[in-house]
């Protein structure tokens, strides 16, 4: 009968559907395209020069400010990332940080710089 012929093909379905399932689940929890650190650098420099140290050395132009190069050792840089993808809005002790709109891509420009210049514990 056809009711038993379809019965019998689910275990079929099953095994084709799942393994893509996962590979579907997979490729969607991973980051989208990974950023240029070049281009970070320079979102960096211009949006939060004025008040950070961006690079490998120097010291932020106000005291108040942490170097770059310093923040994952004062919290995971995911949480940064999630914080720009909102828009951020951080005070340093009375100076307001300015708001940031960012794009999803420059988000991970920005946070391949950051990585990349991050010190080892």
């Amino acid at each position: 009968s056809t009711t038993h012929s379809i019965g019998h093909a689910w275990p079929m379905l099953i095994r084709i559907s799942i393994p893509a399932l996962v590979i579907l689940v997979s490729t969607s929890a991973q980051p989208q395209a990974s950023g240029d650190k070049h281009r970070g650098a320079v979102l960096a420099q211009r949006n939060c020069g004025p008040c950070h140290a961006t690079g490998l050395k120097g010291v932020s132009p106000n005291p108040k400010s942490p170097p770059f190069r310093t923040l994952g050792t004062r919290y995971p840089l995911k949480d940064l990332e999630e914080s720009l993808a909102e828009g951020i809005m951080v005070g340093h002790e009375g100076l307001e940080m300015p708001v940031f709109e960012l794009r999803p891509g420059q988000i991970a420009d920005l946070m391949a710089y950051l990585t990349s210049i991050q010190r080892k514990k």
